[in-house]
């Protein structure tokens, strides 16, 4: 019950996140419901909805992860001097997050079942002239116990993380003058990188029997699937390393105060923005190869409504995720900046620094991020 006084007296701000967190919800729950509507309609073909199932693992760990970001931002659960005292310590506004996490994720997962059921005609008869009875195996009963185990995925993972993610930790604190730990990560995500492509580049020589992809990916073989995982996976794991890189460039060469508190900035929040970072350059990478791939095949279509839908939430919430952790970054930085605004900084330094940050980011990633798209995709349309 307080979990909910919380969220009702929340700033407009937070509860737009909010929203967002269950749009986002409703999204996956409705693929989710898709999948299990096709293997009602499918029962001889098992193991496609089975793979169905798999690929719906990519927009669930994208909304988890928006999820614990705009969890992690929420000023409700943020721990305050005096709250102590009326019992709202660390663990119990750990609690209250974990549960305000999973009362937007359950209403998104409630409204894709209600569009699940009105698009099936379950409700007020088949909509659309019945355009969506196939895909949705209208006309067959829908089983209720399974519907319902599925739609409550989201919101018991988004709990779950958030909860994990927000626990109470005991720090040793850092010696005074003592930088941030430098992220160690960069090493391992170029490793896995360089084995992505090579495996991609193997099992795309080789060929093999083709994985049923949803998109017309129909003929491509799974070792080139694995490749791009790994090569994702290694994208996202260097993000940090690579933003704290970014930093040290930005103080080379005779820096200036500006570069100094730029460069400065990006070494200290590597581990807070870097990550969200490292994911949207593995979303684009692949979402380049898939539309290099999807242009080079002879007769190609569009990609279908789901894949559409899949493709859309999980660009959506790894851009949205970037977002809120730079807005929790410009958070944790709100007493240093009104420090450097008292002792006469101008503002017009903050924003120049603010401005080479973003530009430092974009120099790094954005040609990476073309690379490995183009050398991701290069295998199979040789």
């Amino acid at each position: 019950m307080l979990a909910l006084r919380l969220v009702r007296g929340s700033h407009p701000l937070v509860q737009l996140r909010r929203l967002l967190v269950a749009a986002a919800a409703a999204g996956v729950g409705f693929l989710l419901l898709c999948t299990l509507g096709y293997a009602v309609g499918h029962p001889e073909h098992s193991s496609a909805s089975v793979l169905r199932l798999l690929w719906c693992a990519l927009p669930i760990a994208a909304t988890v992860q928006f999820a614990v970001a705009v969890a992690r931002t929420d000023p409700a659960t943020r721990p305050r001097p005096g709250l102590s005292s009326i019992g709202l310590g660390p663990a119990r506004l750990t609690a209250i997050a974990a549960t305000s996490t999973a009362v937007a994720c359950t209403l998104g997962s409630m409204v894709a079942l209600l569009v699940y059921l009105h698009l099936r005609g379950d409700i007020t008869g088949l909509p659309f002239d019945g355009a969506a009875a196939g895909l949705l195996a209208a006309g067959q009963p829908l089983p209720l116990a399974a519907a319902l185990t599925l739609l409550a995925v989201v919101p018991v993972a988004g709990a779950t993380a958030a909860g994990l993610a927000l626990r109470p930790r005991t720090r040793t604190p850092a010696p005074e003058g003592a930088a941030r730990p430098v992220p160690t990560g960069l090493p391992w995500g170029v490793a896995l990188i360089a084995v992505g492509l090579a495996v991609e580049t193997y099992a795309g020589r080789g060929g093999g029997d083709g994985v049923a992809l949803p998109g017309r990916f129909d003929g491509s073989p799974a070792g080139v699937l694995a490749g791009w995982i790994l090569t994702a996976a290694g994208l996202a794991l260097a993000g940090p390393g690579l933003t704290h890189l970014s930093g040290r460039l930005l103080q080379a060469a005779r820096p200036g105060a500006v570069r100094l508190l730029a460069g400065r900035v990006l070494m200290d929040e590597a581990h807070r923005i870097g990550r969200p970072l490292g994911v949207v350059g593995a979303v684009l990478s692949g979402t380049l190869a898939a539309a290099t791939v999807h242009a080079a095949s002879e007769g190609g279509t569009a990609f279908g409504p789901l894949t559409g839908l899949g493709a859309g939430v999980v660009m959506a919430c790894t851009t949205a995720t970037l977002l809120t952790a730079t807005l929790e970054s410009r958070q944790s930085r709100a007493r240093t900046t009104e420090a450097l605004i008292r002792i006469g900084a101008p503002p017009t330094a903050l924003r120049t620094a603010a401005l080479l940050r973003a530009a430092a980011l974009l120099a790094v990633f954005l040609p990476l991020t073309w690379l490995i798209g183009e050398l991701a995709a290069l295998p199979l349309t040789a």
